[in-house]
């Protein structure tokens, strides 16, 4: 096992660093915001940027990052690669998070095999590996979601049936749970959206506890997680009351600087048809600053020639200084209305339902320099057989994880650890579905999950859990 555990940390560190020095990613769009707050945090004292020529205090991104990035500048300066040398060994330690969250899992007699199993399929997943070169925090919010997960499945593996009940001793009942809700309020000052790991949690927890006679014990749980939720978040909301004047826990929705105009009717507007990332980069990023043409737009987000006319009229207006005023943006947001009035379904069911097959299902090439399209297959083939060879070996690559992903989902069906790793994923991929920039990157976070329910393939027939688990 020893031999095991070594070649799977090498190969994950050696994959890691392959992406950091032959793929090297600096131009992501977040990128130079965590970079400025980080060198003024650390170089001028002030969590802020560069606005109109004075350095002013925002509140925009969580500082969780940000402290990572200055960290590493004090003992390596200001370097992009030192911070993506530090990401991969973070990515490294995930994978040994990975497996252990595999083991709570597995039955005692296969503990080891699927231990092993999820150490190798996250060591040697280049999806999660590929973001570790690029300066973002997809790779600190995967470990601290990770790790948070973790605590929450030993927090419910502490649970045992007695009687037919679900019982805890006190020593054992208060301290998981009020860790667990502490590394998820860690991680949201990474990412904001850590907290739907809390919602998850929630729902198994209400599955295991909805009849009345456990109501206490579910209110006491509760406390605890919202308790442990809250104490990493009070400094940052008392520095934004103090500093910036706004009860903020986290960050605006909309990432706004006070008093900058957000196009809500436009947001509204693309919800009603964009799913693709090919569209996120085409119009919803060109948006702030950037001519937005008609011919980019798919004939999917018109119903007729004359609605297709009245957002060509809009879009020439915004393209003549590139400013999404808000007469425009009322004029989107009603054609919204219209969009949806007509077709309910198709703005709450079947674009969201997109969304979540385009996140999903995805080569996952937007760090690499390969163009992903698989479709028509005769032209991209003969673009570049290599090319469509890699994009297509990746996007079924990713096909295998979701569907051994739940292949061991279904044999640990039983197990409420199981049940929350399912749960998180729902719950955040349907959280996805409602955000304005879909991109496949921010289901990344799920991929801890999906390696240890795939990992759990590895269990002996034998060795199937038949436990009932519940009230």
């Amino acid at each position: 096992m020893r031999a095991h555990v070594t070649g799977a940390v090498l190969a994950a560190f050696a994959l890691r660093l392959y992406f950091v020095w032959r793929f090297p990613f600096y131009e992501a769009g977040d990128t130079p915001i965590y970079q400025q707050l980080a060198h003024n945090w650390l170089r001028h004292g002030v969590y802020g940027l560069e606005i109109s020529g004075h350095l002013t205090p925002v509140d925009i991104r969580v500082p969780g990052y940000p402290a990572f990035l200055a960290a590493i500048y004090v003992f390596f300066g200001e370097s992009a690669r030192a911070v993506m040398v530090a990401q991969a060994l973070v990515g490294v330690l995930t994978c040994f998070l990975v497996a252990a969250m595999a083991a709570v899992l597995a039955p005692k007699e296969s503990r080891r095999r699927v231990t092993m199993a999820a150490l190798w399929l996250a060591a040697l997943c280049p999806f999660t590996a590929n973001y570790t070169a690029v300066v973002l925090t997809e790779t600190l919010t995967i470990f601290l979601g990770t790790l948070a997960l973790l605590v929450l499945m030993e927090a419910l593996r502490g649970m045992r049936q007695a009687k037919g009940l679900v019982s805890q001793t006190e020593a054992s009942s208060r301290m998981p749970w009020l860790m667990g809700g502490m590394v998820v309020g860690f991680g949201t000052l990474v990412r904001p959206e850590t907290p739907l790991i809390l919602a998850a949690a929630g729902a198994v927890l209400v599955a295991l506890w909805w009849r009345p006679k456990n109501w206490p014990r579910l209110l006491q749980t509760g406390t605890l997680l919202a308790v442990g939720l809250i104490l990493p978040l009070l400094p940052w909301a008392a520095r934004n009351w103090r500093v910036v004047h706004t009860v903020q826990f986290l960050a605006p929705r909309y990432t706004e600087l006070p008093g900058e105009f957000t196009p809500h009717g436009f947001y509204a507007w693309s919800g009603t048809w964009l799913w693709r990332f090919r569209d996120v980069y085409q119009v919803m990023w060109n948006q702030d600053g950037e001519e937005i043409h008609i011919e980019d737009i798919p004939a999917s987000a018109f119903d007729s020639s004359a609605e297709r006319a009245r957002v060509a009229t809009l879009l020439a207006a915004y393209n003549e200084d590139t400013d999404m005023t808000p007469e425009i943006d009322r004029e989107f947001g009603e054609i919204a209305r219209e969009r949806t009035a007509r077709h309910p379904l198709r703005t709450y069911f079947t674009v969201p339902l997109l969304r979540c097959f385009s996140m999903w299902f995805t080569p996952r090439v937007e760090m690499l320099p390969l163009s992903g399209k698989l479709w028509p297959i005769g032209y991209w083939w003969e673009d570049s057989p290599s090319q469509y060879c890699y994009s297509l070996g990746l996007f079924v690559l990713g096909i295998a994880y979701a569907l051994m992903a739940l292949g061991g989902a279904w044999r640990v069906r039983r197990d409420p650890a199981a049940l929350l790793l399912v749960a998180y994923i729902v719950i955040r991929t349907a959280f996805l579905t409602t955000v304005e920039t879909p991109e496949p990157r921010y289901v990344l976070e799920c991929f801890p999950a999906v390696f240890a329910l795939a990992a759990q393939l590895w269990t002996r027939k034998d060795g199937w859990r038949a436990d009932s688990y519940g009230e």
